[in-house]
């Protein structure tokens, strides 16, 4: 009997060739964007969860509240996790994971190359993560300093072979630093939220520790099993008042922790599940930048949405074929077949068509997943979808999708009565319109949110890119680790500066975007700090031609000249920090700060910098500093846009004459910006894809719904020919009905898509309006895909000769 099924399915789909084209592509469509979105949804949820403690280790996250600045760290100070050890049993092992300036330089054969993927680490890294080792013992592997662990591919990048351990590399730290391999281990995945190639000795880290106001180290605890994490965080009050308050007191008139934050301030520290960090924390100083759980949610419902759209799809186009084989399903009947045979037959015929199409979708998804990869930025394999976990859910797919959208047309159509059918009286249509009228307006409800929001991303895209920051990204030239010129670094800059077509020249390690260096400190407006007058900062050191270089503008005073030797103990601050200190003019105040742990500095504000966005444009513009010093990590040149190939050239000569050896990068200023937004620019493709995909499904689903309108309907056509109608008349006469669904839809759409981006756009600060327009031009394109769609199928049947609808049978 089966087999019967399957071979009347068959041949039903090889007599309706182009129909059964148009049902099984549309699926396959759905299907394979389904595929791809799942892939994605399952890499993001899959992060860190291959560590075999995944669930019991938690990352320490600061959050300071200060004055003017609003900071979130996933950052602590270097005792905190021993001290937490120490005094709480819950705690079984810690690691701290430190990558202040995230590259080093390391020698192979006469050259450095540039490494990014390097951190420092303790040597109870491996007791907390899973992390294997090919060669060496990982349990030592960092206990000495001068030594190092690396992942097998950096094993033969250097040595040629796995078996590296006992060998050493060079680094150009503090001029030249030898490195001894104790422990090769295996990459580290990608679905990973640190992806360090290189561990080397926390030992070898330059650094003033036993403070525990300072936030610089990534620390991991291991808590025990059975620990409540969200328990253990009420220690982190006694550990304030037992370990902070004290060093705060140094240089703070505060008696407790509760006067600091009656204040308006805050010091909390929190905890993260390891795997809730790459969807759920988007703090500074991520090692990687961070996911988006919103994003999750957002794809998980547009492949939801396809889904769907491609099953009603499948419903309308089989149901605008029921009058073609509606006289076989009466014969059938007349013959003796059984309803539940016939329900049998068409959902057969359904799950045929939808493996079909699953063959296709997988297919499909195979070609286009390396352009899906580059797009997204991911490296995802097929292979996930047949894991064990996935598998099973991917065979059942087509059976649980058949199933759905072939269950109504096959009820629908088994439920004609043999009588009406043979005799011409079956009226097609009835209680089921109201229905294929509903999915429709569910398939253009879903395409004009996608489309709406597709226009409200790529509209605050282009506002990043063209809102006034403060200062002009465009033709600034950064070359990369200028450290590496040692002692040749003001002689490189002053030689680049004298090259025709670079009108100004500046070292520094910061730069006016959120990937840039960062350092802050505490300051005052009196020479006592406390907790109402203090607030943090971000402290910039910069030389004489930072502001010129970069095209900010002076707000009040002036910018520091070599024609003031004070300038020395001379501080620019930004409107922020004017704000916060309360004066109409601040020029020729002081502010106060700290120096070391003892010492109270004064400095003389000479000017204030305009408000410059620094950071992304999710962020305000906080409280700055700018301070006449030494800072050795960039070196930016102002370039004329005419010659930048043969500026290129000549700086690249340059470097290679005063750096032999050490590697040489440059990039660009407005690059560097654009890079901070990759994750929003990367969304907004992918939406604007699976928009473009949503709507072509919907138009098939609108084509077949079309289709059996005119098929209900020919002999009423015919019969107002005859009558006089014109063909413009009986087209709009069609086209109403679509129209009318196509604006509730539009109603419905609206409100949803509003609610929708006003969540996305809360993550900016600095956000476009909703303006009217773009939702109207989301309803016009709906409405006018939709008339084109329905009017190739309209005009057929409105050009149609009368005599052959109103012939007799």
């Amino acid at each position: 009997m089966f087999r019967n099924y399957l071979l009347i399915a068959w041949r039903n789909l090889l007599k309706n060739k182009t129909f059964s084209f148009i049902n099984i592509t549309g699926l396959a469509i759905g299907l394979a964007c389904f595929l791809l979105i799942a892939l994605f949804v399952l890499d993001e949820l899959s992060f860190d969860k291959y560590n075999e403690k995944a669930d019991r280790i938690y990352r320490i996250n600061a959050d300071l509240k200060f004055g003017g600045a609003d900071l979130h760290f996933p950052l602590s100070s270097d005792m905190m996790g021993q001290v937490l050890k120490k005094d709480y049993p819950q705690v079984e092992d810690y690691v701290r994971i430190y990558s202040s300036s995230g590259n080093k330089l390391i020698k192979k054969g006469d050259a450095f190359i540039n490494e990014f993927n390097v951190a420092h680490a303790d040597s109870t890294l491996f007791n907390v993560f899973t992390l294997p080792a090919i060669a060496g013992d990982t349990r030592t592997a960092l206990n000495q300093p001068n030594t190092v662990v690396i992942t097998e591919k950096m094993a033969k990048k250097y040595f040629g072979t796995t078996d590296a351990v006992g060998k050493t590399l060079e680094t150009n730290d503090n001029g030249k630093t030898i490195y001894k391999v104790t422990a090769v281990i295996k990459d580290i995945p990608q679905n990973s939220h640190f992806n360090f190639e290189f561990f080397f000795s926390m030992k070898n880290v330059n650094y003033n520790w036993g403070r525990f106001l300072s936030h610089n180290f990534h620390t991991y605890l291991l808590l025990r099993p059975g620990t409540d994490y969200k328990v253990f965080e009420k220690n982190f009050a006694q550990y304030e008042d037992k370990y902070v308050l004290p060093e705060a007191k140094q240089f703070m008139q505060i008696k407790s922790m509760d006067e600091f934050k009656k204040a308006g301030n805050l010091l909390e520290y929190s905890l993260i599940p390891l795997t809730q960090i790459h969807l759920y924390s988007n703090r500074q100083f991520e090692f990687m930048p961070p996911g988006n759980i919103q994003y999750v949610y957002i794809f998980s419902a547009v492949a939801l949405f396809i889904l769907l759209i491609a099953c009603i799809n499948f419903m309308n186009l089989t149901t605008a074929r029921s009058a073609k084989r509606a006289k076989e399903i009466g014969i059938r009947k007349v013959l003796g077949t059984e309803r539940k045979e016939l329900i049998t037959q068409f959902l057969v015929e359904s799950i045929l068509m939808v493996v079909l199409s699953m063959v296709i979708a997988i297919a499909i998804a195979m070609l286009v997943l390396p352009v899906f990869n580059d797009v997204a930025g991911k490296n995802m394999t097929m292979l996930s979808l047949f894991s064990p976990i996935i598998l099973p859910l991917l065979i059942a797919l087509p059976f649980a999708v058949g199933l759905l959208a072939g269950s109504y047309p096959a009820f629908y159509l088994s439920a004609f009565k043999p009588i009406e059918v043979l005799k011409g009286k079956l009226k097609l249509g009835g209680k089921s319109g109201g229905l294929r009228s509903g999915l429709v307006v569910f398939q253009f409800f879903a395409s004009i949110v996608l489309v709406i929001g597709t226009i409200i991303i790529y509209r605050q895209l282009h506002y990043i890119q063209t809102k006034n920051l403060g200062f002009n990204k465009e033709q600034v030239l950064i070359v990369n680790d200028a450290y590496a010129l040692n002692n040749n670094i003001d002689a490189f800059k002053n030689d680049v500066t004298k090259l025709s077509g670079v009108q100004s020249g500046t070292i520094s390690s910061f730069l006016p975007v959120s990937s840039s260096s960062r350092s802050d400190n505490s300051f005052s407006k009196t020479p006592v700090m406390d907790a109402k007058n203090g607030f943090d900062m971000q402290v910039w050191n910069v030389d004489y031609d930072y502001l010129k270089t970069m095209g900010m503008q002076m707000a009040k005073g002036r910018n520091f000249s070599k024609d003031f030797g004070s300038d020395s103990n001379a501080v620019i601050i930004n409107e922020t920090t004017a704000k916060i200190l309360g004066y109409d003019d601040p020029v020729g105040k002081r502010i106060y700060t700290l120096l070391g742990q003892a010492q109270t500095t004064s400095y003389n504000i000479i000017g204030v910098v305009k408000n410059f966005n620094y950071e992304s444009l999710k962020e305000t513009v906080g409280p700055l500093s700018l301070f006449l010093g030494k800072s050795t990590g960039l070196a930016s040149f102002k370039v004329n846009a005419t010659n930048i190939p043969e500026v290129l050239n000549e700086v690249e000569s340059k470097w290679k004459t005063m750096a032999p050896g050490k590697p040489y990068s440059y990039r660009f200023l407005d690059a560097a910006f654009t890079d901070m937004y990759k994750d929003e620019q990367r969304i907004g493709k992918i939406v604007m894809i699976f928009s473009v995909l949503a709507i072509l499904i919907a138009c098939l689903g609108l084509f077949g719904l079309s289709t059996f309108i005119a098929e209900q309907r020919t002999k009423e056509i015919g019969i107002r020919k005859v009558l006089g109608a014109s063909v413009q008349s009986i087209v709009q006469l069609i086209s109403k009905e679509f129209m009318i669904l196509v604006a509730i839809a539009f109603i419905i759409a609206v409100p949803v898509a509003w609610w929708a981006m006003s969540k996305w756009l809360t993550d900016f600060a600095y956000r476009v309006n909703m303006e009217w327009w773009v939702f109207a031009l989301a309803g016009a394109l709906a409405l006018g895909i939709a008339l084109a769609t329905m009017s190739f199928q309209a005009i057929k049947t409105a050009l149609m000769n009368p005599t052959k609808s109103l012939r007799a049978e």
